[in-house]
């Protein structure tokens, strides 16, 4: 007897053994092959596929929470299948995925129909006999799961298979999150790379020079909150005698505004160019904008047509902050019209008005960025401070009138960061 029980001792001792080397052989290869690959997909590609032929199961998912928190949806990255039988795609059941948020722990469930802890829906339990899921866990934190479904033997998943998943899950988490990572570095550059492409299609839709007119003086700038802003000005001649002035705001940030500031830019150039009215071109141009944008795109636009010859100006104004005029005697006048903002509607009516320029007077069309510019405290910087600098440099030139009301604002910020672009046209009739 004692010598049998010797036997099967060293059996025993030699089949767990055998277990553990080929464990270690298991997690070695696992190792190796994810070791030389360095994108997400294949590395979760190599992982599950080395789990369905060692485990012995017809399939395996690698799902991971979106944003890593507890009310993050799994979503599963890669899926392997056992491709000699034909099998429909296994899911990860909301109310398993929700056991493994709450317990963050393996999981072992041999027959689904009749585990107390879980109700499948008739669908997946048609699916799924068996299923095994280990944590994805990143210093502490569940970043998704490796999910095994129906064990190829009749026996269902073992503590040993259990434990298996749980030193792969264990060494991958970090494999994966590195990925991730390299992911997400790769998709910053990527965006960074686009802001770098959209801010110089931003600043080559600007005037390179201000326009150098007889008995004016004009000049404007255009300062974006980040590296791509949404705001507009242009300059663009309107026949022998005349110029047109616009400042607008596109709606959004990035390579789409940077796109529809420049269709916004052709759109104007055109219709100016064809000598419409103010009005007429708001018209044509919102009716162009809206047909060739998408919904939620817009932009809010002053126009306005400086004669020279007469020294007045026709404007129209589609949703814009209401420029001022500095008249020499220290009255100023807002130049209001109404009118919705450009690809809002189809057909939208605009009204046109028209004032004169005295010697002295002084025209500065401005962006909300302005005016809703904040300090330290909260406060805004608001139209009555814009009009006290203004005021203080009225026998300035623009260029001066602009990089004071400028100074203003950072002064009154205090250091706290600009929040939204800031763009200026100033209009001097010279005395």
């Amino acid at each position: 007897m004692p010598e049998q029980e010797n036997r099967e001792t060293l059996r025993d001792r030699n089949r767990r053994l055998r277990d553990a080397i080929n464990e270690l052989s298991i997690l070695n290869d696992i190792a190796t092959a994810v070791s030389s690959v360095s994108t997400l997909d294949e590395v979760i590609g190599l992982i599950v596929k080395k789990c369905v032929k060692h485990l012995d199961s017809q399939q395996c998912t690698v799902t991971l929470l979106e944003n890593e928190t507890e009310n993050s949806p799994f979503r599963t990255f890669v899926r392997e299948i056992d491709t000699s039988r034909e099998i429909q795609p296994m899911r990860l059941d909301s109310q398993i995925a929700g056991w493994m948020i709450k317990n963050n722990k393996p999981l072992i469930v041999n027959d689904i129909n009749n585990d107390s802890r879980f109700h499948p829906d008739p669908k997946s339990s048609r699916l799924i006999r068996s299923m095994l899921c280990a944590p994805l866990t990143h210093k502490g934190k569940l970043i998704g799961s490796i999910n095994l479904f129906n064990k190829r033997s009749s026996e269902g998943f073992t503590e040993d298979n259990r434990r298996l998943l749980a030193i792969i899950a264990s060494q991958s988490a970090q494999v994966i999150k590195n990925a991730r990572l390299l992911e997400e570095e790769k998709a910053y550059q990527a965006l960074k790379e686009e802001m770098k492409m959209a801010y110089r299609i931003q600043m080559e839709l600007l005037p390179s020079s201000n326009p150098m007119i007889e008995g004016y003086d004009i000049a404007g700038s255009s300062i974006p909150a980040k590296a791509v802003g949404g705001d507009y000005f242009d300059f663009i001649p309107a026949g022998e005698n005349g110029l047109a002035v616009c400042i607008g705001d596109v709606v959004g940030k990035g390579m789409p505004a940077a796109l529809l500031m420049s269709s916004t830019q052709a759109t104007l150039r055109a219709q100016v160019e064809n000598q419409l009215s103010p009005a007429e071109v708001m018209d044509r141009s919102n009716s162009l904008l809206f047909r060739s944008t998408d919904a939620g795109k817009f932009v809010t636009l002053f126009l306005a047509y400086l004669d020279t010859e007469r020294n007045r100006i026709r404007y129209c104004n589609a949703g814009h902050e209401y420029p001022l005029v500095f008249r020499k005697g220290g009255r100023i006048e807002r130049l209001e019209t109404d009118g919705l903002i450009l690809g809002a509607i189809e057909a939208a009516d605009f009204g046109e008005s028209e004032t004169g320029l005295e010697p002295g007077d002084i025209v500065v069309l401005y962006s909300d960025g302005i005016t809703e510019a904040f300090n330290m405290e909260g406060e805004q910087f608001g139209p009555e401070r814009l009009r006290v600098a203004v005021e203080g440099r009225r026998d300035s030139s623009s260029e001066m009138i602009i990089s004071g009301l400028i100074e203003s604002i950072s002064d009154f910020a205090g250091g706290r960061e600009q929040s939204d672009d800031i763009t200026l046209v100033v209009i001097r009739r010279e005395e």
